[in-house]
């Protein structure tokens, strides 16, 4: 049985071999790629005798798979898998699974570094102590007796939540499944969009989940409030909000997602509009979570070998 990895996993090249020799050992013969390459050619080139592939968060549609003859298992070192074909794969007999669980900690890191970014300014802090200035102008706010509303209370929204409390917020919730959680308090959503003085999405990127912040959600916010959005990129209408953030309707915006991949266009309407924090795609991205991933990864390959897959999409 074939092993292909169709790209580095953010953990040195030696070390995801041994990795993968002490948990497959003798089971697969193992190809791993140093480079990540996206054009269908080369992943056909590269995966058409695969009976395993890995991958992260690049395209991996019908027009590869269905060239891949001998594939039987794609292993997602992902959350999301909104960019593999699944409806194929089911058609096809072919397992996919993911990763959930290897960012946790990591996206709910970047989101609080994005809210105290905002809260205290602390980019516009920085450009003015270097050219001289004071804090004039630059007074922040503190989180604690803020609320906090998390959208989607998945892994990540409930430790957000968690973390949230923690400051001292109030923390409300918004899901289609309702958890028993000390400290949170589930509301519907506009409720929340009008409560909330921080809102933080966490939910998948889903046919009812695109566009599910837009120009009507965010005029239900507070001129106060800030939006952060780690989860996709397609769930906020990007337009409606760069001018949100423009007219004041909202104060301000972390962003780690977008409508496609980094490199995003130079003139995305965000990156003209005022109090936005962006960053491209990162908040999965820390040297502990790469490990985390790839121990997922040989755990599911490896269970998948032994006839019990788990983390299974389809």
């Amino acid at each position: 049985m074939k092993l292909v990895f169709l790209e580095p996993l953010g953990v040195p090249g030696d070390r995801l071999m041994q990795m993968a020799k002490d948990k497959l050992g003798d089971r697969v013969e193992i190809v791993a790629y140093d480079n990540r390459v996206e054009d269908p050619k080369t992943l056909i080139e590269r995966s058409c005798d695969a009976d395993i592939v890995v991958l992260s968060n690049f395209p991996y549609r019908k027009e590869v798979i269905s060239a891949c003859p001998k594939l039987k298992m794609i292993c997602v070192a992902f959350t999301g898998v909104d960019h593999v074909d699944v409806d194929y794969c089911r058609e096809r007999g072919i397992t996919v699974c993911n990763c959930a669980g290897y960012s946790t900690v990591a996206v709910a890191d970047l989101v609080f570094g994005m809210v105290i970014a905002l809260g205290r300014r602390i980019i516009a802090c920085d450009r003015v102590v270097r050219q001289g200035g004071t804090k004039n102008g630059l007074v922040g706010w503190e989180l604690e007796g803020h609320t906090f509303g998390v959208v989607g209370t998945g892994a990540i929204g409930l430790r957000v939540a968690r973390i949230a409390a923690a400051f001292g917020c109030r923390v409300l919730a918004y899901s289609r499944t309702k958890k028993q959680v000390e400290g949170v308090e589930y509301v519907d959503l506009d409720t929340l969009l009008r409560e909330s003085d921080i809102v933080s999405l966490h939910v998948p990127q889903t046919a009812a989940t695109v566009g599910m912040i837009g120009e009507r959600e965010l005029s239900l916010m507070k001129p106060s409030a800030i939006l952060i959005n780690t989860a996709r990129g397609p769930i906020v209408d990007s337009k409606a909000l760069a001018k949100a953030l423009t007219d004041g309707k909202i104060a301000g915006a972390g962003i780690d997602v977008f409508e496609v991949e980094p490199p995003v266009a130079t003139d995305h309407p965000l990156f003209s509009a005022p109090n936005v924090v962006a960053t491209p795609h990162v908040a999965f991205a820390t040297a502990e979570s790469m490990v985390k991933r790839a121990v997922i990864v040989m755990d599911n390959i490896d269970c998948y070998l032994n006839g019990k897959p788990q983390n299974v999409i389809c």
